[in-house]
């Protein structure tokens, strides 16, 4: 997957506030992301993100 900062991405699991959309903040070994409801962000593996990746979103 070719993953860039500034990104919308939809993931198979929601954030507990409800929320499946998510901005790109940072990508490397780790992600950087944040929720669009809530503006929560979370740093999460590489692995994790491209196993529950659904699609990008054009907002």
């Amino acid at each position: 997957m070719d993953f860039s900062v500034g990104q919308i991405i939809k993931m198979k699991k929601p954030h507990p506030c409800g929320e499946n959309r998510w901005e790109i903040l940072r990508v490397g070994m780790d992600f950087r992301l944040r929720c669009l409801r809530c503006g929560r962000q979370v740093m999460v593996p590489r692995k994790t993100v491209e196993k529950g990746f659904r699609g990008f979103l054009t907002e």
